[in-house]
């Protein structure tokens, strides 16, 4: 049997771990393995096979995994639904006015039922921004 095929199907089996488990751990030396499947397919002899099988594991295990783990880690940055809505500017389109500060407003394209958290009525054309979405209702600041 040919020196590259054990290498080979090491490093699928690895690959295959890793994809099985998102360990972060088998991937790097299912890299490792790929490479010297190369080296052996290059004609190498056992101790450079071994040598750069050791080489690129450490490399990966070292240069990639600590990046993948911090974008593992860190939480999702985008926000749907109504949370996306939070923080966006809205043009008052009724206006915020009554005992209750109750007007309406265009947010994103649609128009929302406006409840105003603060003491001045708002008029039709100004821009208020969004603090959180209450139901269907958007709670606005001027």
């Amino acid at each position: 049997m040919d020196a590259w095929i054990p290498w080979l199907l090491g490093a699928v089996a690895l690959g295959v771990g890793e994809v099985l488990t998102l360990s972060l751990f088998l991937g790097p030396f299912a890299v490792g393995g790929g490479a010297a499947a190369l080296t052996a397919l290059a004609g190498g002899g056992l101790g450079p096979q071994v040598l750069v099988f050791a080489v690129v594991t450490a490399l990966v295990f070292g240069l990639v995994r600590p990046v993948a783990q911090r974008h593992l880690r860190q939480p999702s940055s985008t926000k749907t639904g109504t949370a996306a809505l939070v923080g966006r500017t809205a043009v008052v389109v009724r206006a915020i006015e009554g005992p209750e500060l109750l007007g309406q407003v265009r947010l994103d394209g649609e128009i929302w039922t406006a409840r105003l958290e603060g003491h001045e009525p708002v008029p039709v054309g100004a821009t208020v921004t969004v603090a959180e979405i209450r139901g269907a209702t958007a709670v606005v600041v001027d």
